[in-house]
Formats: C-alpha cells, sequence, structure tokens
C-alpha cells in the first residue's frame, strides 16, 4: 500500500520512513532502522538528491530521443542532397524526395508542385499516397487552391480550414496539412517561389510538429535548386537540339544550290551563299541546255530566317522545272511567278530575281531580271555595265509583263557579276556600307584572275570590313 504522506508506516520487516521522490510522480524512496527524527532529517538531505537524479536521468532520455529524430532529419537532408546530385529528371527526384520526406514525417499523403512557365500554372510533378488527378495544374491566382496560396504568399501554410491534397480536387477534409513554398535564390540575385511541396494526413497526430515545419522548409529550399538546375538542363539539351538541327538545316539549304563544277566545260563559275542566320533567303541556280548555253538564276527572297529560306527551297524547285522548259529567260520567270504566287501573298515576301542565258554561238547574254538591280557586265577593259530591272519584284507589284533584254558578249572576256544586296549593305562598326563602288572596283581590278579568286578575295574583303552582317550575302561571277 503506497502511504499518502511520508512519514514512519510500519512494515513486516518493522518500522519504515516512506518519502516522495520530488518532480516524479508515484515514486517513494524508504529508510529503516532509523528513529524518526534522524529518519526525517536523513529524507530532507536525500529528497533533492533523488530528485536531480531522476530529473537528470528523464533529461538523458528525452535528450536521447530528441537526437534520434534530429539524427533522422540530418539523414533525411544528407539523403535528399545525394539525391539531387545525381539525378537530372525532375519528376525523378521529386518522387524519391516525397518517398522519403513522407517517411520521415509521417505523412500519408504527398504531392510536389512546380511552376511551369510556359503554362503559367503549378503543375504537379510527383504524389504519394494517393494517384495524381487527371487536371494536375492549378493557376496561381486561384482563390481556393492552398497550394497556390502558399506559392503567391511565399509562405507556409499549415491546417487550413478547407485544405485540399494538391491545390485540387476540392473537397479534402483532411487532418494535419502543411503547404510549403519552394524558393530558388539565384547567386546574387532575387529570390523567387518556383513551386510548393504539400503533405497531408499525418500518421497518429493531427498536426505536424514545430520541428517537422522547418525539415520541410529546408527540404524544399534544396529542391529549389533542383528544379532551377533541371529547368537549366532540359533548356541546354533543347538548346543543344536547335544548334544541331540550325547546323542540320544550314547543311542542306547549301546542298540545294549547285556546285559550280556542274557548268565545268562551258563555263568557269564561282559563288558564295553566306546567311546572316543559319538559314537564309539568298539563293543561285544554274542550267546547261547544251551547245555551249548556260542559264544562270540568282535572287533574294525579302527577311531572311527560316520563313525565307523556305520561300528559297520553292523557288529552287520550281525554277530548276521551268527553265527546262521556257523559251526565253522572261517566261521563265513568269511561269516562276505562276507556281509561287500565292506562297508569295500568304507569307507577304516578296522576291527580286535575275535570270540570264549566254550564248556563245550567239555572242549574247538573253535576261530577265524582276527588281533586282545587282547585276553587272564587267568588260575586259573599262568601266562596268549595269544590267538593268526588266520588271517589279515578284510577289510586290500587279502581275505584269516581264520584258526580255539581250546583250552583246564578249566570250572568254566579259565577265557577268551577280550580287545580292546584303553583301551591298554590311556595314562596318562605324555604321559605313561596304556599297557598290567597293564591289565593282574589287571585281575590275581582278577581272583577269579566274571568278574563284575573285569571289574568295572579296568575300574576305566584306567579311573583314562587317564581320557581323545584318543581312543574307551572295557573289557570283562567271566567266563563259
Amino acid at each position: 500500500m503506497v502511504p499518502r504522506d511520508a512519514g514512519l508506516v510500519p512494515t513486516p520487516a518493522g518500522t519504515a520512513w516512506f518519502d516522495a521522490v520530488p518532480g516524479v510522480e508515484g515514486l517513494w524512496f524508504t529508510l529503516e532502522d532509523l528513529p524518526e527524527s534522524d529518519a526525517q532529517a536523513a529524507a530532507g538531505r536525500l529528497r533533492p538528491v533523488l530528485g536531480a537524479m531522476f530529473h537528470t536521468e528523464r533529461r538523458v532520455i528525452e535528450m536521447g530521443a530528441e537526437l534520434a529524430n534530429r539524427y533522422e532529419e540530418i539523414d533525411l537532408l544528407y539523403s535528399i542532397s545525394e539525391i539531387l546530385g545525381q539525378t537530372i529528371h525532375l519528376e525523378e527526384a521529386a518522387r524519391t524526395i516525397l518517398r522519403e520526406v513522407s517517411s520521415v514525417v509521417a505523412a500519408r499523403r504527398s504531392s510536389i508542385m512546380v511552376y511551369d512557365e510556359t503554362l503559367a500554372r503549378l503543375r504537379v510533378v510527383a504524389t504519394r499516397g494517393f494517384p495524381a488527378p487527371t487536371e494536375a495544374s492549378v493557376a496561381p491566382d486561384d482563390a481556393e487552391s492552398v497550394a497556390a496560396r502558399a506559392f503567391r504568399e511565399r509562405r507556409l501554410v499549415e491546417n487550413p480550414p478547407e485544405a485540399d491534397g494538391i491545390g485540387g480536387p476540392r473537397g479534402y477534409r483532411g487532418g494535419a496539412y502543411l503547404s510549403v513554398p519552394i524558393i530558388y535564390a539565384a547567386p546574387g540575385g532575387a529570390s523567387r517561389c518556383v513551386g510548393v511541396i504539400n503533405l497531408t494526413d499525418r500518421l497518429g497526430a493531427d498536426a505536424f510538429e514545430p520541428g517537422h515545419r522547418k525539415l520541410v522548409t529546408a527540404v524544399a529550399n534544396q529542391i529549389g535548386a533542383a528544379v532551377e538546375n533541371a529547368r537549366l538542363v532540359v533548356r541546354d539539351l533543347q538548346q543543344q537540339r536547335l544548334r544541331r538541327e540550325l547546323e542540320l538545316a544550314h547543311d542542306l539549304q547549301l546542298k540545294l544550290m549547285p556546285s559550280p563544277s556542274e557548268l565545268a566545260g562551258d563555263a568557269d563559275v564561282a559563288a558564295r551563299c553566306v546567311p546572316a542566320e543559319s538559314v537564309g533567303g539568298d539563293f543561285y541556280t544554274f542550267n546547261r541546255f547544251g551547245r555551249g548555253r548556260v542559264g544562270v538564276m540568282l535572287g533574294d527572297v525579302s527577311s531572311h530566317g527560316f520563313g525565307a529560306a523556305l520561300v528559297m527551297a520553292m523557288v529552287i524547285a520550281a525554277a530548276g522545272i521551268h527553265a527546262g522548259g521556257s523559251a526565253t529567260p522572261n517566261e521563265t520567270l513568269e511561269r516562276l511567278l505562276d507556281s509561287i504566287e500565292e506562297d508569295l501573298a500568304s507569307t507577304e515576301m516578296y522576291l527580286t530575281v535575275f535570270y540570264g542565258v549566254l550564248d556563245p554561238r550567239a555572242a549574247q547574254l538573253s535576261y530577265a531580271s524582276a527588281g533586282h538591280p545587282h547585276a553587272w557586265r564587267i568588260p575586259a577593259a573599262g568601266a562596268p555595265e549595269r544590267l538593268e530591272a526588266t520588271a517589279p519584284p515578284l510577289g510586290l507589284a500587279a502581275r505584269g509583263n516581264i520584258a526580255l533584254r539581250q546583250v552583246p558578249w564578249d566570250m572568254h572576256s566579259d565577265l557577268l557579276c551577280l550580287c545580292t544586296d546584303g553583301l551591298l549593305d554590311a556595314r562596318d562598326v562605324a555604321g559605313e556600307s561596304f556599297g557598290e563602288a567597293r564591289l565593282l572596283d574589287g571585281v575590275a581590278s581582278r577581272r583577269h584572275l579566274p571568278p574563284e579568286e575573285i569571289v574568295s578575295a572579296l568575300i574576305a574583303e566584306v567579311s573583314a570590313f562587317a564581320p557581323h552582317p545584318a543581312d543574307d550575302l551572295t557573289l557570283l561571277v562567271l566567266r563563259i
């Protein structure tokens, strides 16, 4: 029987002094074989000693439990660091993180949502304890979504009165709930919220502990860096893939234009096409008609880039068809316009193009030029002669007749020089353009050289003058 108060109590072995250990409910100590006054004095001395001893033991047990919990949390943070250091796929890392975090904080359900800049929505990338819903995204301004609220306010939201497990669907009425913003702070830059981690339904409790809130916040900060790293990796891979595709497009476009060797035996020709971007709208092409007759076409689609490159590819394809079936250059351009007129109208582009046929037997050049003024005959001596346009650019003016011109040609001496305005308009750092005079002086001073040497020297001169041209540039020189 436990005594009510401290004092002497008869026992089967004799009288003993019973006294309570302070601070420990239900725990007593006894002193035997002592007179009452001595027992009372001794109990007074033992009471604080025993109380302090048991209090210390209890604190040791509590601290041991606390250290065990902290070790589990530290181990979690270390594990997550390893996960994030080894994975580049956000979804894969998020699933593993949710498993580890949910286990430590005893959450039945959890999810990670990341802000998708393209969709402008919070998108679920991983869930645990329930399947991802069909509509796995939430607008950041959704007033009913707790996850959206945590994202907007950039602060932890705990046990809201009407919480949902992932930011949707509606109607979730669980117990413990945490929604923690995922913050990323770029080195030297401002921090920003990149997502939210949600934890719900804690096992055996209706709220998460303060230590859990700190832990999840620390985890969220780590996830923030992982989210940004994953985005950078994806962006870098996309840029690498785009660069490869642009390089491929560049190579394919250049292959659409024939090699000068195709005119070997009939003409000596050299040409260079330098797009301002990976692809462009400048082009040239050749034709052989037998008995030494050769056709040369050079053109410039307004604008540059992919749109101009697609129109350019259509023009080359159509020119190859119509040049062989047409009697004269102007007829070729008229049929070419019939083929591409709708495409030029739909893209709001136009085309300047020169097409000439050199006939060594007739010793003449027959040509038609749709708004392309950058064409010249360079004689063996004397000033260059401009080959004037015979019609407006294709697709720019109303349909009309394209005129034909014929020019006497001194075979083996005269040079045909064609270029696009990108070469003439190329500007140096001071804003001065390369200009027509530099081009014609450069060709005329080298007119005795083979076309390949003339073109190589002039392209090098333009590149040194304007290293970063704003437009596609093309140069062609031909002697027959």
